[in-house]
């Protein structure tokens, strides 16, 4: 059976993708002018939350008995790192203009940073008791999967609006 998810983490959790609800509404249902500043509220909301949970994968590595770094724990030092180089990088590219071919380079960067935060879920996987890692909280891979999904089709649906 799985293990509950603790009430506090699920409340907060959800909590967390109210902003990222509310940016893509304003994408399309505000004033047009307003598009542009509600999908760069989205791009920096979504860089924001990817980074921290970059973090969380920091904080469990190094709490982990093995946190030297080696072995199997090593790539999570790696993973945890790439959710802020990302995110930057999807903030610089709107700086430079650098897009997908076809889009404009913001909505490049959320279509991008939305399907890695969607994926993100995997490293959760990964980390979660059972997985190759198992240094996550037995109710990890219940919080983390749909939470991922949700603010990954978020900010690709502001993307592409």
């Amino acid at each position: 059976m799985a293990a509950r998810i603790p009430p506090v983490p699920r409340l907060l959790g959800w909590a967390g993708v109210l902003p990222q609800a509310a940016a893509c509404l304003a994408v399309y249902f505000a004033m047009p002018e307003w598009r542009v500043a509600a999908m760069g509220a989205a791009l920096g909301y979504a860089a924001l939350i990817f980074t921290f949970l970059g973090g969380t994968w920091w904080g469990m590595a190094a709490t982990a008995p093995a946190a030297e770094g080696r072995g199997v724990l090593g790539w999570v030092w790696v993973a945890a790192i790439m959710p802020s180089l990302i995110s930057f990088a999807a903030l610089a590219a709107v700086v430079f203009g650098v897009a997908l071919p076809g889009f404009e380079p913001l909505a490049s960067s959320l279509l991008m940073l939305g399907g890695l935060i969607g994926a993100s879920a995997l490293v959760d996987s990964a980390l979660s008791p059972g997985g190759p890692v198992g240094i996550a909280p037995q109710w990890w891979p219940r919080l983390r999967w749909p939470l991922s999904l949700a603010l990954g089709s978020l900010t690709m649906v502001a993307g592409l609006g």
